[in-house]
């Protein structure tokens, strides 16, 4: 059957599944097995940072600028290991809302066998994000209990393109700061490895997320797009607030109502924030998801 002949809709569904079949073919190319890739049994050596030092929620504050070499690094790893503790949080909901997206089509789909591998590569991800917490020296980090159960609700309820689009803010935000953390020589060799496999690997989980979300707005009303716009930017507060938890700066050792406090309004992360988040903010208007309503969410999380 000559291309003319194709139903346009007929040609969306052999494109996503071309795509599909792309990102299978590089996932079977280039993919890692953490358990053997990553440094588990050197010690960690204290002399390294969890994180690149400018990406910690102190840096550029006054307290900051009293702490010791030490203290800095103490802190990076504790803040490190929250964002890897969140982010297995989040690859949970993630893997509940693809099966359940997936649930009962058909298996030959390039489409659904590309969702299965997604799942798959989570599955690792949160393995190694937990060992790496482990080996950071940090207690199983966790949201507050409220942001939870809204995720429970979330991962319940979220369909279509508020699930994907929020997949793609969490894999995003997570994208920009990891991809500084590999490659910067003070943060600890087997962070920046955990860091790599994670950029390698996720951007398929992003791209996949990307055509997904155009994919369920094409026929979308403005109601629905409306409503979904919110969705997504509530769900982005939480998960972006919740990278950090507030337990980090005790267990770094330092003053935890005073780090707390300057944290808040430290405008140097804000900024950094918004500019590393630039390209997302601009798939979302693309999309049409950045309503005035959602902005008051995302300049909330200062992600604009």
């Amino acid at each position: 059957m000559s291309s003319s002949t194709v139903r346009p809709e007929d040609q969306d569904r052999l494109a996503e599944q071309d795509v599909a079949r792309r990102l299978l073919d590089s996932s079977a190319k280039l993919s890692y097995d953490p358990a053997t890739e990553v440094d588990w049994e050197t010690p960690l050596d204290p002399d390294h940072h969890g994180a690149s030092p400018e990406w910690s929620t102190l840096y550029g504050t006054a307290y900051w600028n009293e702490l010791t070499d030490a203290q800095r690094k103490a802190l990076t790893r504790q803040e490190a290991a929250s964002v890897a503790s969140t982010g297995i949080w989040f690859e949970m909901i993630l893997q509940q809302m693809v099966l359940r997206d997936m649930y009962a089509k058909d298996p030959t789909d390039p489409r659904f066998q590309w969702a299965l591998t997604e799942v798959a590569d989570e599955c690792r991800h949160s393995i190694m994000f937990a060992r790496g917490a482990a080996k950071l020296g940090a207690p199983a980090y966790r949201p507050r209990r409220p942001v939870v159960e809204l995720g429970r609700a979330f991962k319940t309820l979220a369909f279509g393109e508020a699930a994907y689009a929020a997949i793609l803010v969490a894999e995003e935000v997570l994208d920009v700061m990891q991809r500084d953390w590999m490659r910067d020589e003070r943060v600890a060799p087997f962070v920046r490895t955990i860091n790599n496999i994670h950029v390698v690997e996720e951007s398929r989980h992003m791209k996949f997320a990307r055509d997904e979300t155009r994919k369920r707005l094409r026929n979308a009303g403005a109601v629905r797009r409306q409503l979904n716009a919110v969705v997504v930017a509530i769900a982005s507060y939480y998960i972006v607030t919740s990278m950090v938890n507030r337990d980090v700066y005790a267990n770094a050792g330092l003053d935890s109502r005073r780090a707390r406090a300057e944290a808040k309004v430290n405008e140097h992360h804000k900024s950094l924030m918004r500019s590393s988040c630039s390209g997302l903010m601009e798939f979302l208007a693309s999309a049409r998801l950045l309503t005035k309503p959602a902005l008051f969410f995302y300049k909330r999380a200062s992600l604009i």
